[in-house]
């Protein structure tokens, strides 16, 4: 069975191509090839399957063996994986997720290879019992949530997967370990949840630093930062389109105010091949 290592912003992942539909037990395969020391290392199996509504369907297994409904560093790598590949020939293509649908994908190229994924992520999920949380409001702003005596505030969006954006005063430094565990198996998640913690440092412009449902801290994460930006216009901190900080990079977001889907540019990158 062949492999490609690829990574969006650090966000790494075991690749699959030519499968026709996701292999039996393939949560315990994604439990052994993404641990870091007895297997390949990865944050995610991601296979790349046929589609009948899109030109490919992208399934993502995290490293604890549960599905991601969306992940936008991995759509950043399935593009550039199926133009570097011949795959496609096509610099616009659509790719279908099982959180969001088939969405847009744009890819910028340079001597054949992309370097540059566009993607659009579609438009933002606010209704707080559709995130989903336990909360009956639309949107979820500044909620209340307690984890061993410690009190948050979040803002809730779905990226076709859950978010809690939490603003806190120095994101980089911030002990993700110990909170963000805590806060994605919180009550207020019937479904776990994606934990973001975020500094805002101009309008244009914030720190984020993630805690992955099902896969933990991870250097980026792509629907992560588009529910950053949606949740930082609606408190009001930035402008519809920002540059993300993450650890493993930039991501650039917009959301459109005229459609009210969000856009989210950034690079994918290829590492190596091997066998299984």
């Amino acid at each position: 069975m062949n492999f490609t290592k690829m990574h969006g912003l650090g966000n790494d992942f075991i690749v699959f191509a030519g499968e026709k539909e996701l292999p039996a037990g393939v949560d315990e395969l994604a439990i052994k090839l993404c641990h870091r020391y007895f297997g390949i290392g990865a944050d995610g199996l991601v296979y790349i399957l046929p589609s009948e509504k899109a030109d490919f369907m992208m399934r993502i297994i995290n490293s604890d063996g549960s599905e991601a409904e969306q992940c936008g560093n991995a759509i950043r790598c399935v593009a550039k994986y199926v133009y570097d590949h011949g795959m496609t020939d096509k610099e616009e293509i659509t790719i279908e997720t099982i959180g969001a649908g088939a969405q847009k994908v744009q890819i910028t190229t340079d001597n054949g290879k992309a370097v540059k994924v566009r993607v659009d992520m579609g438009q933002p999920v606010l209704n707080g019992l559709q995130v989903p949380t336990t909360i009956d409001q639309n949107p979820v702003l500044n909620h209340p949530v307690e984890v061993d005596g410690r009190q948050f505030q979040f803002t809730a969006v779905s990226m076709g997967n859950p978010h809690c954006v939490i603003y806190v005063d120095d994101a980089v430094n911030f002990d993700l370990n110990v909170w963000g565990p805590k806060l994605e198996v919180h009550p207020l998640f019937p479904r776990k949840i994606n934990v973001e913690f975020v500094t805002v440092k101009s309008r244009d412009y914030a720190d984020m630093r993630v805690w992955e449902r099902g896969a933990g801290p991870t250097l980026a994460c792509g629907t992560g930062a588009c529910a950053t930006v949606v949740a930082s216009v609606l408190n009001g901190f930035t402008d519809r389109t920002a540059t993300v900080s993450l650890k493993g990079g930039d991501l650039h977001i917009e959301w459109n105010e005229a459609d009210n889907h969000v856009y989210m540019t950034g690079p994918a990158t290829e590492v190596f091949k091997g066998t299984l």
